[in-house]
């Protein structure tokens, strides 16, 4: 049970039945209110750890900055563009969207303008409301036998290729990012390049996100590639085809038809120039707009918000590289172990850290990158002011202070199980700590700098560096107890006999200052750090 419930606010006509699954949980409070000007949303989203919305309120650095308690942004649709994932990013609010929800709705909607296209169905509703008939006029093709080239083969691209098989088409698919496996396993035929896609193509249908990479990919040059019987349709993002170069090619007849559901600007203006072109099918960005498509969204965005703030789990961020699915919600154990090696090892290196390196010992490949941003959680979690370092800023926060990062990975499993540990440096000093995952849940700290100890990373842990002579546990157990402090586990290492020594201590609450000071000042210890781990 979480100390306070969570607040979110939803608003942009979020569909009941993902409401519904916010309101049921005893941690989540949720106002539910329509969609309004920005600067009423500003003015309140101080109030919410999170936001729940579509496209209708454009969530901007400003509305990031002035959100203290956000901690999640659920969109309940595809694309993120009215959310500012940068500053997002930076200040650690995971953002979350709905890749699978209205998947099947846009395909849907692609092969019906593409139909409509095909047989010029508009054209020919609107000539018998007119009173014509129009027969020998409005004549077209099949699909049947023809080339559909898919640019992008996620899920909706995925969803075009089946229904394109379907139809008796042949298939063929522009993705550098996908794998040749995927490829193979879709029945689609792999081209490397763009323009040999367009060059083959009787249609071309778009289904990647706007990015840098794909902003106007399909201008003029590329428009000009397609043959005159073929068709463009654009069902993603606006700004992926060039507007005014789709309209010209229309006009002078360059291609038989295009269809455009989304736009650079939307509304769409009255006088854009694509409203104008012809045989040209253009839609108010209907997708995502069927009940089936609102409902599987705002399933799949609320309920990736709620686990988000009541257990923590990020696997749904967008952006929280390397800390996604299944797998790594797997790894929370060593998660948690990581992040109390790291704040454990910071509170050893004073001053400035320059260098934070986690080497994992255990069967997971994908185990050290998600174990690196936890160890940086642990390692910076006081030095984020009003917001708290987590899995999605914890790299941002490390390269903006110049902190080195690295990885290690030994395969087979280490004398404990998995092992990790981290070796930090700050200023002149370096040290290394090390856990050990026993059995599949149990965390230990089993190494401090060249010592070797076992305790359980819990409550507070005290860390004293003192000389090996007689009567130093009992003092030191002495001091605690009459202070008050409940000793949990107390545990002495030494590497030679009347050396130097380090006792690791694990107590059930925070030490006062006064006491630790009258610790210090006991002759035979040399230094006391305490560390929080919970």
């Amino acid at each position: 049970m979480t100390e306070r419930r969570f607040r979110v606010l939803v608003t942009d006509e979020i569909d009941p039945e993902g409401v519904a699954l916010l309101r049921a949980h005893p941690d989540i409070e949720v106002v539910e209110k329509p969609t309004r000007p920005a600067a009423e949303v500003l003015a309140e989203i101080g109030e919410y750890d999170a936001f729940v919305g579509r496209s209708a309120t454009r969530v901007t650095r400003e509305l990031l900055q002035a959100g203290d308690r956000l901690r999640v942004i659920g969109r309940a649709g595809v694309g993120v563009d009215n959310v500012d994932l940068r500053t997002a990013t930076e200040l650690g609010v995971a953002v979350i969207n709905a890749p699978g929800g209205n998947t099947v709705s846009v395909a849907e909607l692609a092969f019906g303008v593409l139909i409509g296209l095909a047989r010029n169905i508009p054209q020919a509703a609107e000539s018998m409301r007119q009173g014509r008939w129009d027969r020998s006029k409005l004549g077209g093709v099949e699909l049947r036998g023809k080339t559909m080239a898919i640019v992008g083969l996620g899920r909706i691209g995925s969803e075009m290729s089946r229904r394109a098989r379907a139809f008796g088409m042949t298939v063929i698919g522009y993705d550098p990012y996908v794998g040749q496996s995927r490829f193979e396993e879709l029945d689609v035929e792999r081209v490397e390049r763009l323009n040999e896609a367009l060059e083959r193509a009787d249609v071309v249908t778009l289904h990647v996100p706007l990015t840098g990479e794909t902003t106007g990919m399909i201008g003029a040059p590329e428009l000009a590639r397609l043959g005159r019987d073929a068709y463009v349709l654009n069902l993603a993002r606006g700004g992926i085809v060039a507007e005014d170069a789709l309209a010209e090619a229309l006009h002078a007849g360059r291609l038989a038809g295009a269809a455009v559901d989304a736009f650079d600007v939307e509304p769409l203006p009255a006088d854009h120039p694509l409203r104008g072109a012809p045989n040209l099918l253009l839609t108010p960005h209907l997708g995502a707009s069927t009940r089936d498509a609102q409902r599987n969204v705002a399933v799949e965005a609320c309920e990736a918000v709620r686990d988000a703030l009541v257990t923590g789990d990020l696997s749904a961020a967008m952006n929280a590289s390397g800390v996604g699915g299944a797998a790594t919600r797997e790894l929370r154990p060593l998660l948690a172990l990581a992040d109390r090696l790291g704040r454990l090892g910071r509170a050893l290196v004073p001053g400035a850290l320059n260098s934070l390196e986690v080497r994992y010992t255990g069967p997971r490949e994908h185990a050290p990158r998600p174990l690196l941003l936890s160890a940086l959680q642990g390692a910076l979690r006081d030095v984020v002011e009003h917001r708290a370092i987590n899995l999605v800023n914890a790299q941002h926060v490390a390269a903006e202070r110049g902190i080195e990062t690295a990885t290690t990975m030994v395969g087979g499993r280490g004398e404990l199980g998995e092992e990790i540990e981290l070796r930090l440096e700050g200023g002149e000093r370096s040290i290394r700590v090390g856990g050990a995952l026993l059995g599949e849940t149990h965390g230990r700290i089993v190494r401090i700098g060249a010592f070797r100890v076992d305790v359980a990373p819990r409550g507070v842990m005290m860390v004293i560096r003192n000389r090996d002579v007689p009567g130093v546990i009992g003092r030191v157990g002495t001091l605690l107890g009459e202070a008050g402090v409940n000793i949990a586990e107390y545990h002495q290492a030494r590497l030679s006999v009347g050396g130097e020594a380090l006792a690791a201590v694990s107590v059930d609450s925070r030490i006062p200052g006064d006491v630790v000071d009258r610790l210090t000042a006991l002759p035979e210890i040399l230094d006391v750090r305490q560390v929080e781990m919970e």
